[in-house]
C-alpha cells in the first residue's frame, strides 16, 4: 500500500498493484484495473517513487537467504 493524498485533504492508502496509468493533466489521475480513477495532489514522479520503494520492501530479501528458507519470526535463524 501507499499513501495517497485526495484533493479534499484526506489521505488514504492504496494498493500500490491495482494502478494501472498514472497520467498529468494537469492534476494527477490514478487509473485503476477495476476502472475507477482517482486524483491526488502528489506528482506522477512522487507516486512512481512510492510504488519502487513499497516494491523495494515488498520484494526484499535478506542476502543469504535462498528462495526455499523462511525466517522465524523476527530473527534471522533460518528454519529448517
Amino acid at each position: 500500500m501507499i499513501m495517497v493524498t485526495k484533493f479534499s485533504g484526506v489521505e488514504v492508502a492504496l494498493n500500490a498493484d491495482l494502478i494501472e496509468t498514472v497520467e498529468a493533466t494537469p492534476d494527477t489521475v490514478i487509473s485503476l484495473t477495476n476502472g475507477k480513477k482517482m486524483m491526488v495532489k502528489e506528482t506522477v514522479d512522487e507516486i512512481v517513487e512510492r510504488v519502487i520503494e513499497y516494491k523495494r520492501r515488498v520484494l526484499w530479501k535478506p542476502e543469504g537467504i535462498s528462495e526455499g528458507e523462511q525466517q522465524d519470526s523476527g530473527t534471522s535463524a533460518a528454519i529448517e
